[in-house]
């Protein structure tokens, strides 16, 4: 599992008001000033609003820190 500060928090819209949290992880491309990520965790369902998604997007983030602050070995 990845460290929560190489994570990072975006909402697509792949269709017209149909709005899904993507989480993305941070990669070490070896280039300083250069940042590249891969898809960690997407919404299953499509939100009616990108609000509403990123709100979801934030839960699934807040999850994911209660997982590892109740397992002391990740």
């Amino acid at each position: 599992m990845p460290a929560l500060n190489d994570l990072a928090l975006t909402v697509e819209e792949p269709e017209p008001d149909r709005f899904h949290w993507v989480l993305l992880e941070a990669l070490d491309s070896g280039k300083a000033e250069v940042l590249d990520y891969r898809v960690y965790r997407r919404a299953a369902r499509a939100e009616a609003s990108y609000s509403n998604a990123l709100v979801m997007g934030v839960a699934e983030l807040q999850k994911i820190s209660a997982a590892r602050t109740s397992d002391p070995d990740t």
